[in-house]
């Protein structure tokens, strides 16, 4: 059971000093049954009791908080958290229990239950991933500061070009990468990291291409042409402002405030009276077009906190990848299974083509996780398709006695690697198994006897060298994948 739930549904039940945490993990319930049964015959009223209660009643709330923080150790409101609950162990140790066994043994479960929410608390700020994720956005914060926001402030021009573009994604490829363990915490800290390093790639790439928004038209041309043009300047300065809060780069506006800077250049630009000339009127709506693309991200502030985005396993994108998932593992297993026993008639290449299509047609909604899963689906689908069409090959192949004895010694190998990919898709195991390591090492044989196959000149072994080669770094890339533990 995810650790939020537990909380929601520990908490809100009335304090029985029964279920308790054990560091920061329900125990099993039978563990306590024959505590239970020995439960204290206290008036609710008995002072100790009432402030264990007190106590409970507090943890209900500050629980669901600690299970959902995603910030880190010098984050303000981890040190509120960590100060309020302190406070509660100090106030549990405080309780007189009058030497009463009974009222120690619901003193000790109420303690740790406080000593459970302060370890859970730290393992989360203090993980690996937490430090990875944190890593990742301070350079990407440097990286935005020096090209973008710091020449801004010197009254400078910004260097955005689409090789910032890329060290961009670059990135946010990375921060994909991040392994979260399904801990509620690590997936908002790496999804708020995502969705605004996103914003603001899609700011960037908006000003990169801004070459198809009309420019500034001159002054005369209307009346109302100066203010348009005066607004598109502000629109510039809006921009770099948006960067930098959603890169934490300034403390001294806020997400609110440009947001009323925006909607109030709206309101400026709807005042204007342009119906008697066209092309007036298509540049103040590319200009309002321009502000809606900023505004649409301006409600990042509380993205994770107050919305269960996060949780991708809910998406509707990950659901449709996840059923295709499904449906290519049943076909693997079909495939496997009736080349096992030396039958080729299972082909569901046309299933499995009708597969790559639908998850072309998954819409990624720009979230570099959900593409991300989606590629690795088509991987897996792909390599079913590249090992039946090496089966068939093999199936067909009947060497002449004039062929060349490199060529012959590469379709030797294709057949040992056919072999193999056999095995790679049907492991199932973690890189430290003994298969996994085997596996990787015949593989690593094979291409080591490719690199010692002498083409001689002959154009047709070579070529066929360089695809043997390539198809076994698929195999190793393909094992690699699915053994490095990634999630959405």
């Amino acid at each position: 059971m995810p650790v939020y739930d537990v909380y929601s549904t520990l908490f809100g039940k009335p304090f029985d000093g029964g279920k308790r945490m054990e560091h920061g993990v329900p125990q099993q319930q039978h563990h306590h049954a024959a505590e239970q049964q020995q439960q204290p015959s206290y008036h609710p009223q008995h002072p100790a009791m009432t402030r264990l209660y007190e106590v409970h009643k507090e943890l209900a709330s500050l629980g669901p908080q600690v299970c959902l923080f995603s910030g880190p150790q010098d984050d303000r409101e981890y040190k509120r958290l960590e100060r309020e609950l302190t406070r509660l162990l100090l106030e549990v140790d405080q309780v007189d229990t009058e030497g009463k066994a009974e009222l120690q043994g619901a003193r000790k479960r109420a303690a740790q239950e406080v000593e459970g929410l302060l370890r859970y608390l730290e393992e989360n700020a203090t993980h690996p991933s937490r430090a990875a994720i944190q890593e990742l956005s301070d350079e990407a914060r440097q990286l935005v500061d020096d090209r973008v926001v710091a020449p801004q402030h010197n009254g400078g021009v910004a260097e955005i070009n689409d090789e910032l573009v890329e060290a961009l994604q670059v990135i946010v490829l990375r921060l994909t990468q991040v392994k979260t363990e399904g801990r509620v915490p690590l997936r908002k800290a790496r999804y708020r990291a995502l969705t605004r390093l996103c914003a603001v790639q899609d700011v960037i790439e908006g000003r990169t291409q801004q070459h198809t928004l009309s420019l500034p038209l001159p002054g005369d041309t209307h009346e109302a042409v100066s203010r348009i043009n005066r607004v598109m300047e502000q629109v510039g300065a809006a921009r770099g402002q948006l960067v930098a809060l959603l890169m934490g780069l300034t403390g001294r506006d806020s997400c609110a405030h440009l947001s009323r800077i925006l909607t109030e250049m709206q309101a400026e630009l709807d005042a204007l009276d342009v119906s008697g000339n066209a092309a007036i009127r298509n540049y103040r709506k590319q200009v309002v077009e321009e502000i809606n693309g900023l505004l649409k991200h301006l409600d990042l502030e509380g993205e994770g906190e107050d919305t269960r985005r996060y949780d991708l396993a809910q998406h509707g994108s990950i659901r449709a990848i996840e059923a295709a998932r499904a449906h290519v593992s049943h076909l693997r297993d079909g495939v496997l299974r009736h080349c096992s026993v030396g039958d080729l008639s299972f082909r569901p290449k046309a299933e499995l083509q009708g597969l790559l299509t639908h998850l072309d047609q998954v819409d990624t909604a720009r979230n570099p996780c959900i593409r991300e899963a989606r590629r690795r689906a088509v991987v897996e689908v792909q390599a079913i398709i590249t090992f039946l069409d090496l089966r068939e090959a093999l199936a067909r192949r009947q060497p002449g006695p004039a062929e060349h004895p490199a060529h012959r010694a590469v379709w030797l190998v294709l057949g040992s690697l056919s072999d193999l990919q056999a095995q790679a898709l049907a492991f199932d195991g973690k890189r430290v198994d003994k298969s996994y390591i085997l596996l990787e090492e015949l593989l690593t044989k094979q291409l080591l006897a490719l690199d010692a196959v002498d083409p001689q000149g002959d154009d047709t072994t070579k070529m066929a060298r360089k695809q043997a080669v390539k198809f076994a770094q698929n195999i190793l890339n393909y094992l690699d994948m699915k053994t490095d533990g990634w999630e959405y």
